[in-house]
């Protein structure tokens, strides 16, 4: 998937000012925290947990973006609030232009059934309901009549590779299995966007790969709106149009995962990224010029196109240096010299710094 050219859409959801503190007296905690109190201070000094702190993302219709930090930084409890199943201390969520936070009972029902599904980490299964019946629910719930919920459901279900297994129940299905009909129930409920919260997490390394696999294929297709949480640093190279780090309930960088790697914001992301295979995750498009080397052409090579592929094409050979293609027009050149650059954080960091 490539929907890195999607930069010009307006965001579908836009976080601004975003404040949760858990505790007694939220309300007066968030004066502490504006006045320049940190978590660990909150915490000591006034007994209240920092969940979030200005919190501003926009999040553009038909990208991936997503939120990745260590345990405790805040990445659950933040994708919670956009559908309220956490209620915000201060700020503002708006969702195609809609303040979420003002939202009446209903038409918090209304976002939750029709605008935002949901896929959990834990699958989140009804255990005595099959597996057809599952992925209708959504469909249920608005009153559809059995032939369309079915049908749809039966649709999806074969889309994420489940056909055959309709009748069956949640135990007897693998953890892969089970994740793919969380998957399809959210599909089936056909909303903008998708939410998915450590969804892969609790999933064996083979099946995790064949679920962001299947994540990626089905995005190219459908052009979803979706926020998907992580620890997994690889999983969010892999997946994100747009990456949002959090540490501490605090946004320490966010942009193009790419330029992330490439130009780490402080000490703490370098940190986070320095054990990345960067080979395998930077794709030529970020190390290359797009001007002329003036230098002699060794072969053509796509944008897309990984540094681990083309140190296989070029046999490891640096002096050699690469026309880039783009849908069968040059876009650029890539000296081998710049894709060693690129594979040593600090050197790259300040390489890609002064361009």
């Amino acid at each position: 998937m490539d929907n890195k050219g999607s930069s010009s859409l307006m965001p579908q959801i836009r976080i601004r000012g975003l404040h949760k503190i858990f505790g007694p007296d939220p309300e007066l905690m968030l004066e502490h925290v504006h006045n320049g109190v940190r978590k660990q201070e909150l915490l000591a000094d006034f007994g209240h947990v920092l969940g979030l702190r200005d919190i501003n993302v926009d999040m553009k219709a038909g990208e991936i973006t997503v939120i990745m930090g260590l345990s405790g930084s805040g990445k659950s409890t933040l994708i919670r609030h956009l559908n309220r199943l956490i209620e915000p201390t201060d700020g503002e969520i708006l969702v195609d232009g809609e303040d979420v936070m003002k939202l009446d009972q209903s038409g918090l029902r209304e976002l939750r059934r029709r605008k935002m599904s949901m896929v959990f980490q834990k699958f989140a299964l009804l255990p005595h309901k099959s597996v057809l019946q599952n992925a209708a629910t959504a469909l249920e719930v608005r009153g559809h009549n059995d032939d369309e919920r079915e049908g749809e459901a039966r649709r999806w279900l074969a889309r994420v590779g489940l056909e055959g297994y309709e009748d069956s129940f949640p135990h007897q299905l693998s953890g892969g299995m089970q994740q793919r009909v969380g998957i399809a129930r959210a599909l089936t409920a056909n909303t903008d966007i998708m939410l998915m919260d450590e969804a892969f997490s609790a999933l064996d390394p083979l099946i995790r790969t064949d679920m962001q696999d299947l994540l990626l294929e089905l995005q190219s297709e459908l052009h979803k709106t979706v926020v998907f949480i992580t620890h997994d640093l690889d999983e969010a190279m892999k997946l994100a149009d747009h990456l949002v780090i959090l540490n501490e309930g605090e946004v320490v960088q966010q942009g193009e995962p790419q330029g992330i790697l490439l130009k780490p914001a402080d000490p703490y992301i370098e940190d986070f990224v320095s054990d990345i295979n960067r080979a395998r995750v930077l794709r030529v498009r970020s190390v290359m010029q797009s001007h002329s080397t003036g230098r002699e052409i060794a072969g053509e090579v796509d944008h897309n196109d990984t540094l681990e592929s083309l140190i296989a094409i070029s046999g490891g050979d640096t002096t050699h240096n690469y026309r880039v293609m783009r849908d069968g027009k040059a876009v650029g050149e890539l000296d081998m010299r710049d894709l060693v650059k690129a594979l040593t954080p600090s050197v790259a960091a300040r390489s890609f710094s002064e361009r």
